[in-house]
């Protein structure tokens, strides 16, 4: 295969890396049109919220952030993650080692040709990112690795 061949499948298979059809299977609580969606979120967080894209790797000032606080949708304020469970992953999205219970869907995705547990929002279906099992050992040993633009933070002292 040829360096273009490639490349060109490198980028179809990342482009399509996040597509997975568990907004549409399931009915969570908070339902709105695409068009709501669109005059509520920056063009980023409907990307990623709602087309379950990915936001670039170390681009989103949330990965650097370990203020107190609560990791809320940035669709529905649904909170989803603590910072006392926040981590440096190296991976350039905000990694948490457990997500606040009840609040976080998962679902699968085998959009790459391996299978991926997907989470998702569980009041808006808003897609978060993914969860894996290379986290920290000494806690849960799960990664959950979660694009910035899905999260809004909220200091622990408001």
């Amino acid at each position: 295969m040829t360096y273009t061949k490639f490349a060109f499948w490198l980028v179809f298979f990342f482009t399509l890396s996040c597509k997975s059809e568990a907004q549409k299977k399931q009915q969570f609580k908070v339902q709105k049109s695409e068009a709501e969606w669109k005059s509520q979120l920056t063009d980023l967080q409907y990307y990623v919220l709602r087309q379950e894209g990915t936001e670039r790797a170390f681009s989103s000032p949330l990965d650097k952030n370990y203020s107190a606080g609560t990791y809320v949708c940035a669709a529905c304020e649904t909170p989803l993650f603590l910072s006392d469970h926040k981590y440096n992953s190296g991976s350039g999205w905000p990694s948490f080692d457990r997500e606040i219970q009840g609040n976080v869907a998962f679902s699968v995705d085998y959009n790459i040709g391996v299978a991926r547990t997907e989470e998702h929002c569980a009041t808006c279906g808003g897609h978060l990112g993914h969860v894996f099992n290379d986290g920290p050992r000494q806690t849960t040993g799960r990664r959950h690795c979660i694009n910035g633009a899905a999260l809004k933070f909220i200091p622990k002292d408001e």
